[in-house]
């Protein structure tokens, strides 16, 4: 921004702040105009004040004060424009000062000192606009009053030095005011244009932070919390309102915690970095420090690290799905012959039990081997989705029943608890049928087959705009040192299982923009779904 014309773009100021110095210079006028008149009843009978004592002087000096006292209202109550209120105080002021001077004797009475104060502080009020007419205008009038003096009598013809010395004051300190004012408003033009730039600036980095996919928070040494974005409470799961100029402790105890062991173990995590989990997920923070010193404050970045992992993970199997599908396909092709080959050896009247025990196996293991290359095929399933409108409280009712029924189990082994009747999502029907299916059948397996024993609960999520699908069973529970490779692909720890079933459960769940979390109860196994509110 050229800054000449920011200076022009305010021809006609109104603001405050040029009232403001307008006020000030008032009571500097009004002061003056009233130790004027002060001082003709203090210091009248003095010898040195008999110049000032005269009865035109006084009369001017009220008619000063009477002319300061109505400028200053004027200013007041801004009645006129602001440039005629200067031009009406500076003509006012010249020509009441030369009078004055001219009732006390001319420029030997000193009060010309008064005239170049007038002219300067008009000057600056105007911010230079104006500045050498007031000097031209204060230069007339001493030559006029000066030579009222000799033409009178008064004074002689080189009297008029002092006259042209104060003349050339007043073109001087008008033209240093004019130039301080130029600079000033150059200045205040490139603030202005620097606030502007500024603002932006925070504007931009405001919508940078608020649409980065990691949390953001910004922490100051004495662990206030200064900034943070909607990602990062979206990732600690936290009240808006509760992270507004509060403490960390307050607002996110675990991060708190994490930020005091950064700063106490400088020497140990050099890197910043930490992982914690909130609501079933995985995080990672990157600690960066403000200054040199850690205890200055940070820039804590949170990222959500198991949305990390599954995009490795997707593309690392990416290219293994499309290739296991293939195998798999090419595989069924002689898996069907042997099983066929079996059943046709079977159905010969062929003597000895170990070759019936020994084609048993045979079949046995190409059952097995169907099996995998059925689950393994459904990796493909999860890029072919196809969402649909799901009411959650009918799709479960179904379900129980279908799974009741195709698993023989009585209807009372299986509650269902529905908080949140009328809650719909978009999901594939037939995958979250699936998913369902593997984790209800692994839950009655695994529990005690009793009236109760597997629990479907729909509830609130711990997110705005989330429900959660809860699968609970009365087991014994996963032990602790498997429940890291719960959901490895082809890990398993019974004798007959593929180790699929976890997997590609979790797998659909994330292709429908779902999660499956595994989550440590005191007695059983218990999953659960994180399911998006679907609005109609």
């Amino acid at each position: 921004m050229n800054l000449d014309a920011a200076v022009a773009a305010d021809t006609t100021p109104q603001t405050d702040a040029y009232w403001r110095p307008m006020r000030y210079f008032n009571l500097y006028r009004l002061f003056i105009a009233c130790c004027l008149v002060a001082a003709h009843f203090i210091v009248r009978d003095q010898d040195w004040w008999q110049l000032y004592g005269t009865t035109p002087y006084f009369r001017l000096s009220l008619i000063y004060l009477a002319f300061t006292l109505g400028t200053t209202l004027m200013s007041e109550f801004q009645h006129t424009r602001f440039d005629r209120q200067v031009s009406l105080q500076a003509i006012g002021d010249i020509l009441l000062i030369v009078m004055l001077m001219h009732a006390a004797g001319g420029a030997k009475s000193g009060l010309g000192l008064l005239l170049v104060i007038a002219i300067v502080g008009a000057a600056l009020v105007s911010q230079g606009r104006l500045a050498l007419f007031y000097a031209s205008i204060a230069s007339i009038a001493l030559l006029l009053e000066q030579s009222t003096q000799v033409l009178s009598g008064n004074d002689r013809y080189d009297d008029y030095s002092q006259s042209v010395m104060l003349s050339l004051s007043c073109f001087a300190t008008a033209w240093l005011a004019y130039t301080l004012a130029k600079r000033m408003r150059q200045s205040e033009a490139l603030a202005s244009q620097r606030g502007i730039d500024l603002e932006n600036l925070s504007q931009v980095n405001q919508l940078i932070i608020q649409d980065m996919q990691d949390g953001v928070l910004v922490v100051d040494e004495q662990f206030i919390l200064r900034h943070h974005n909607g990602r990062a409470e979206e990732l600690l799961g936290v009240d808006p309102s509760t992270c507004t100029d509060t403490t960390l402790e307050k607002c996110a105890p675990e991060v708190a915690m994490l930020m005091r062991n950064w700063i106490e173990r400088e020497a140990e995590n050099r890197s910043g970095i930490a992982r914690m989990v909130s609501h079933g997920k995985e995080l990672r923070l990157r600690f960066q420090p403000v200054s040199p010193e850690r205890r200055r404050g940070a820039v804590i970045f949170i990222e959500d690290w198991s949305r990390v992992q599954a995009q490795a993970r997707q593309m690392k199997l990416a290219a293994l799905g499309g290739l296991t599908a293939n195998i798999a396909h090419e595989i069924r092709n002689p898996l069907s012959a042997i099983s066929h080959a079996s059943q046709l050896l079977q159905e010969e009247d062929t003597p000895g039990p170990d070759y019936r025990r020994l084609l048993h196996i045979i079949d046995d293991n190409t059952l097995r081997l169907d099996r995998i290359v059925q689950d393994v095929m459904q990796i493909n399933q999860r890029d072919r989705i196809q969402q649909e409108v799901i009411h959650l409280q009918d799709f479960i009712r179904e379900f129980r029943e279908q799974f009741c029924i195709s698993e023989e189990i009585n209807s009372s082994g299986v509650n269902l608890e529905v908080d949140l009747p009328e809650t719909m999502t978009m999901f594939d029907r037939q995958q979250l049928q699936r998913v369902l299916w593997n984790l209800c059948r692994n839950g009655w397996r695994h529990g005690r087959k009793q009236p109760g024993s597997l629990k479907i609960h729909l509830g609130r999520g711990v997110r705005k705009g989330e429900v959660m699908l809860e699968i609970t069973d009365d087991g014994p529970g996963v032990p602790s040192e498997i429940r890291t490779r719960l959901f490895e692909p082809f890990f398993t720890t019974e004798k007959s299982g593929t180790g699929l079933g976890l997997y590609i459960a979790r797998e659909l769940c994330e292709a429908n923009g779902a999660g499956l979390r595994y989550i440590e109860t005191p007695v059983g196994t218990q999953f659960r779904i994180y399911l998006k509110i679907h609005h109609a």
